[in-house]
């Protein structure tokens, strides 16, 4: 992992097309090395997870190149190195695993970010049903310890519509996001550490994912 952030803090110093092309070599041999990770990693979730299936890790990993069209920040590159893992690869709707290296913000994540409105009433509609079994999930002593609670940043002012406002865990359903993450600094990651954290990682969130995947049963 060390080439890995080496390149990615030269990149973010230097965040134009010059400087990118003339480190193109650089980079191709980085992204061999972080598919090669990720490839591991997929065989190692899947022996925790069998349910994500065996995806291809190049079907798992995020481009590096920027879409600036609509964006204010013109940057035209990803100054990190990412990849959801689920069934389906980075595509899938499904609940999954995220493992994103960037210097000083690396991270092990999953779950389901931003859904379609259609898929988010459907996780909306399994808390509202099952709310005991959810907060068992949530409440886990490994999973509050590893996680902390879920991610809260898009989060609804109001209740959802379709939802009772007087239900007495309304809050559980005003996320637009159902996601955790839990924060890896650089010193862990060059560690003897790092996978066994990572691995920790997905096994405490794999029920959270399997009750998730579950909206995709009705």
């Amino acid at each position: 992992m060390h080439d890995i952030l080496k390149f990615l803090s030269a990149l973010s110093a230097n965040n134009n097309r010059e400087w990118f092309d003339a480190h193109r070599a650089e980079y191709q041999l980085v992204k061999v090395r972080f598919e090669e990770y990720v490839s591991t990693l997929i065989a190692e979730i899947a022996a925790i997870d069998p349910s994500i299936g065996i995806p291809v890790a190049k079907d798992c990993i995020f481009r590096i190149f920027r879409d600036v069209r609509f964006s204010a920040n013109k940057q035209p590159y990803k100054t990190n190195f990412g990849a959801f893992i689920a069934n389906g690869g980075r595509k899938s709707p499904r609940a999954g695993y995220y493992i994103h290296v960037e210097p000083g913000h690396s991270m092990i994540a999953g779950g389901i970010y931003m859904p379609q409105p259609d898929l988010l009433k459907k996780l909306r509609q399994e808390i509202y049903f099952n709310v005991p079994e959810f907060k068992a999930i949530l409440n886990d002593k490994d999973f509050k310890s590893t996680f902390g609670e879920l991610a809260t940043w898009d989060m609804l002012k109001r209740p959802p519509k379709d939802f009772p406002a007087d239900f007495p865990d309304i809050e559980l359903l005003k996320y637009k996001s159902y996601s955790v993450a839990k924060g890896l600094d650089d010193n862990l990651i060059l560690s003897d550490k790092f996978n066994a954290t990572v691995l920790h990682a997905c096994e405490s969130m794999r029920s959270f994912n399997h009750f998730l995947n579950r909206s995709f049963e009705g």
